[in-house]
């Protein structure tokens, strides 16, 4: 079961007042409902893949209108997994249509939401509840790309969603695809936001711990990597430094400073330690212990005479 059929289920089974219920069951039929008009009159239609989308859909309806209804189930080709569900409602279709504000003032189908359905805080979050329901998916918070989307078959609705969304501060966008438009959130709070907004509180924690755990594993492996870094850096510094040094023992073994010599002893008894190292490692090799900064002195002297050794050979 994907993320997002996990979501759906949590949701199928929360209990609300009445006008949530009814926000919620428009926001459904906003997306994915159609009219059908035959011989004995107009049927109200919603289709789906989701088991759980059908049972929250079969729930609202039965709770506000108590009518009776149509399932039909269809296998949409062999290659899909999900078969898809079409319910049908016959009974007292056009106080539905009006009641859940399916047609507005210009007699267009599932455009515009009346603000009388949407007017309290709780029945915002019912409808995002039931938007996301009918087409919203979510990627799996184990993925270190977040996305949540719901699809609208036209961007009046894609706005509304937005506008709703904006209620709640959830930075949401609208874009064009193939199906028509989305709405969505790419910022990984402002989806926990979202799953608090619409209720899914268990949903909410498996994101929330999914998502902590993955950005401390990733912590974790920028600090070993920035480590291992560091360490190959000192390493190729000290083996710099060991070839700077067998050049200049080459030509001027007895006539280097004392200061010279003390860091050449350190680095080729230590030949992998870092500056640090050495310098703790002075105390226990001269009277006086040599600070991490003079060696560093010491070492790019070290180098300036070994290059111009160098090029003393070259011009001769």
């Amino acid at each position: 079961m994907s993320f997002s059929q996990e979501v759906k289920q949590e949701l199928q089974s929360l209990k609300h007042l009445n006008c949530c219920n009814k926000a919620e069951l428009s926001a459904l039929l906003h997306i994915n409902g159609s009219i059908e008009k035959n011989s004995e009159g107009l049927n109200l239609v919603f289709q789906t893949t989701n088991n759980a989308v059908v049972r929250r859909f079969m729930t609202l309806s039965k709770e506000l209108y108590n009518n009776n209804l149509i399932l039909i189930k269809k296998q949409i080709n062999r290659l899909k997994k999900h078969d898809l569900f079409i319910i049908k409602i016959h009974e007292n279709v056009n106080y539905i249509i009006s009641d859940l504000s399916l047609i507005n003032k210009d007699a267009y189908f599932f455009q515009d939401v009346d603000e009388r359905l949407v007017s309290n805080e709780c029945c915002k979050r019912a409808y995002l509840r039931g938007v996301f329901m009918a087409s919203g998916s979510i990627n799996s918070p184990e993925t270190s790309a977040y996305h949540l989307e719901i699809q609208s078959f036209s961007e009046k609705q894609a706005e509304i969603i937005k506008e709703l969304s904006s209620e709640f501060s959830l930075n949401a966008k609208v874009a064009q695809n193939k199906r028509g438009y989305i709405t969505y959130i790419k910022e990984a709070e402002k989806i926990a936001d979202f799953l608090r907004v619409i209720g899914a509180s268990n949903s909410l924690f498996d994101f929330e711990d999914s998502r902590i755990k993955r950005d401390f594993k990733n912590s974790i492996n920028r600090v070993m990597n920035c480590d291992i870094a560091n360490e190959k850096k000192a390493m190729d510094a000290a083996n710099k430094q060991l070839e700077y040094i067998e050049i200049i023992e080459k030509k001027l073994q007895n006539n280097l400073q004392k200061s010279i010599k003390e860091a050449i002893f350190l680095r080729k008894t230590y030949p992998e330690a870092s500056l640090l190292e050495l310098s703790r490692a002075s105390s226990e090799h001269f009277d006086e212990p040599i600070s991490k900064s003079a060696l560093n002195h010491r070492f790019r002297a070290i180098k300036d005479l070994a290059n111009k050794i160098m090029i003393e050979e070259v011009l001769k």
